[in-house]
């Protein structure tokens, strides 16, 4: 049996897969729209809001789908192939997840870095007692863009410092990913080389077969021959015998 959660028929396994894939298309689509808006508008803010929940239920899906294939695997529903065949197919999930945060935190960083530019010296100007003469210019703009932002600096700090956990984890799960492709490699190699002495071996018996196979045509051959000239010495004798014969009549 190769199937696991198998229900009414269908592989439950494969058909999470397929949600998972689909879940990691709608992410790519809705990261692909949210480059299109401009990084301090409300759509940007809530389709990051949108992308981030997502991210994170992606990343529990695959999760889920790695558990599944170690518990069928103890319970031997699936054969050490199979097993390896889908682990293969949820690392790639894992590095789509990966491809995914960078493109997400990247535009993220830039929106938090444009932030504190932009409030950095204005906080600096008040707390000076005054304000600076393109403060005084530009002050009605910069109300609009603050009441625009729909976090505040604190919130954005400690964004920023989930996004560097996430991405930590995403880099120890890759790390331990690359370890598992080595581990995999090795044991490639292991059996390349065993296959390579079972050739090389066999190569030799049949050299050996050859050869004895040459001898014992030679054997045959010159058996042949001694028969031969046996024949011809009994036609001889008969001959000779069949002259005296004649000779004595």
């Amino acid at each position: 049996m190769t199937l696991v959660y198998i229900d009414d028929g269908d592989d439950r396994w494969m058909v999470d897969y397929e949600a998972c894939d689909n879940l990691q298309r709608e992410i790519m689509e809705q990261l692909t729209q949210r480059d299109r808006e401009a990084r301090t508008s409300q759509a940007f803010a809530s389709l990051s809001a949108n992308i981030r929940i997502k991210l994170n239920h992606y990343s529990q899906q695959v999760q889920d789908l790695r558990y599944k294939i170690n518990q069928a695997r103890r319970d031997q529903l699936i054969t050490g192939g199979e097993a390896e065949r889908r682990m293969r197919q949820v690392e790639i999930l894992q590095s789509k997840d990966l491809q995914m945060r960078r493109l997400y935190e990247s535009k993220t960083n830039e929106l938090a870095l444009s932030r504190t530019r932009l409030l950095g010296p204005s906080t600096s100007a008040f707390a000076d007692g005054g304000t600076t003469s393109w403060g005084l210019d530009d002050d009605n703009d910069q109300t609009q863009l603050l009441n625009s932002q729909p976090t505040s600096v604190a919130d954005l700090k400690s964004q920023k410092q989930q996004l560097l956990r996430q991405q930590e984890e995403g880099l120890d799960e890759l790390s331990k990913i690359i370890s598992r492709q080595k581990l995999i490699a090795q044991a490639i190699n292991s059996e390349v080389t065993d296959h390579n002495e079972i050739i090389d071996d066999l190569a030799d018996h049949i050299d050996r077969t050859d050869e004895r196979l040459i001898d014992g045509t030679r054997a045959v051959r010159t058996v042949s021959q001694k028969d031969k000239v046996c024949g011809y010495w009994v036609i001889i004798i008969l001959l000779f015998a069949a002259i005296v014969t004649v000779a004595l009549v």
